[in-house]
């Protein structure tokens, strides 16, 4: 992703030198899709965590006490967390985010690698699950809700 990111930064900077407007507007997608590939994937990979490095546990604290004031529960929020992912319609991620200007949690989903980002700029990442089917097929097949109940 970081190469094919910096390939379409290099293309953009000789785009807008020369003020070339339709090769600006195609690297779009090539920026999103890579940039994001990248950015979704590093926090993907903190967000899987062993308990003995901490993860595993419900959320305590305020994150704990918002989940509970918003959804009922953690249980509650798995559920719609897992429904969203389920029903998304080919390759994309599942996010747990907080707005920032509302100060609350949301639940989104994104297609292919579009990050959170660009769903509202005020949204903030809190955890994303990879629901491509790269990320489950090996164990899971087919059965993506299978996948999305386990992690």
């Amino acid at each position: 992703y970081i190469t094919n990111y910096n390939e379409a930064l290099e293309q953009l900077d000789a785009a807008i030198s020369k003020a070339d407007s339709s090769t600006i507007a195609k690297l779009h997608s090539a920026l999103k899709f890579n940039g994001g590939g990248h950015i979704n994937h590093s926090i993907f990979w903190k967000n899987l965590a062993p308990v003995n490095a901490g993860g595993g546990e419900p959320p305590k604290g305020s994150l704990g006490g918002a989940i509970g004031t918003q959804f009922g529960s953690v249980e509650a929020l798995v559920q719609k967390m897992n429904a969203e992912g389920a029903a998304l319609q080919g390759s994309g991620w599942v996010w747990l985010g907080l707005d920032k200007e509302l100060k609350r949690l949301v639940v989104e989903a994104t297609a292919n690698q579009d990050p959170l980002v660009t769903k509202g700029a005020n949204l903030a990442p809190l955890l994303g699950i990879d629901v491509w089917e790269h990320a489950y097929y090996l164990q899971y097949k087919d059965v993506r809700p299978g996948y999305l109940k386990n992690i």
